[in-house]
């Protein structure tokens, strides 16, 4: 992608920072950060090819766990580029327009991740509280039509997050605190005014924030249901069927809320724990999905 050439962008160029103190060894970081990378792509397609080719798994509750699965490729392909191109071969440049490309990618499959989870959260509570009914109200077309949804509406909320960025002035500084471009990180280093930004991206996050509300809503109500089911037996067989979906959630949520306290509330820690929880929650979160998924389903 070529660079900008806009008037307003000064710096066209912006520096990745990657693991401070152990720039002599990056080449040596590289193989963790390779090997997650291809586990998780590899684990995704491999459940997205037992869903398409298994006759057996056309039902809702797999359709979304493939928009997961894309969801996690996506996030992984997003910022595996700069990750590696930093890593493997010391490319630390990033120009403006591919920087403003990927903070999007990466942005806008972060919130289909937990749009898709609060969907199956939803799924989960249909399952338990109508099972005779469940075919009926999850129909295929309806799965389609919750995605398309799902995924305009993510769209077009992230869609003016690069040209939010666009419109900022960059004068000196263009070091970024990670090996990929985040909203937040580019628009620290802008010299005009970033207000509008730091409004709208609290508006993006918001999103997610009720996302999060629907699925803690959905498990108290399937709680209230699994609680008046009359057997223990028969309640830890209704619980065990949203293990999966819960530490997916968990694996989304904590990462999460830990990078923004530590944004919000520990700006005097070392730069290395913010990176770490940063490149924890983009390498691990598409990783551990599919393995905990097809651990607890044994169709897959």
């Amino acid at each position: 992608m070529s660079c900008l050439n806009d008037t307003n962008i000064e710096v066209l160029r912006f520096l990745l920072i990657g693991i401070p103190g152990l720039e002599k060894s990056h080449i040596w970081v590289s193989i963790p950060f390779s090997t997650v990378y291809l586990l998780s792509l590899l684990g995704n397609f491999t459940v997205l090819f037992f869903i398409k080719t298994e006759p057996n798994l056309h039902e809702p509750m797999y359709y979304f766990l493939s928009m997961l699965s894309i969801s996690d490729i996506g996030l992984s392909l997003s910022s595996l580029p700069t990750t590696l191109g930093l890593f493997l071969f010391g490319i630390n440049e990033i120009c403006a327009a591919a920087c403003f490309a990927q903070e999007f990618f990466i942005h806008l499959f972060t919130v289909t991740e937990a749009s898709v989870l609060s969907v199956m959260a939803f799924d989960q509570y249909v399952a338990i509280h109508n099972p005779l009914r469940y075919s009926t109200i999850l129909t295929t077309s309806r799965v389609i039509k919750t995605g398309v949804l799902l995924t305009s509406k993510n769209i077009i909320l992230i869609l003016p997050l690069p040209f939010l960025l666009q419109r900022l002035t960059y004068c000196h500084q263009n070091l970024l605190s990670h090996s990929y471009c985040l909203h937040q990180d580019v628009m620290k280093l802008a010299c005009s005014d970033n207000r509008v930004n730091v409004v709208y991206g609290l508006c993006a996050a918001l999103s997610t924030i009720l996302d999060s509300l629907f699925i803690t809503f959905s498990y108290i109500m399937i709680l209230k249901m699994v609680l008046g089911i009359a057997t223990p037996r028969e309640q830890l067989k209704a619980l065990n069927t949203c293990i999966s979906h819960i530490c997916a959630v968990l694996l989304l949520c904590v990462p999460m809320l830990s990078a923004a306290m530590l944004h919000l509330f520990a700006r005097d820690l070392s730069p290395m724990i913010h990176i770490l929880m940063a490149d924890v929650f983009l390498l691990v979160l598409p990783l551990i999905n599919p393995i905990v998924h097809c651990v607890k389903t044994h169709q897959i």
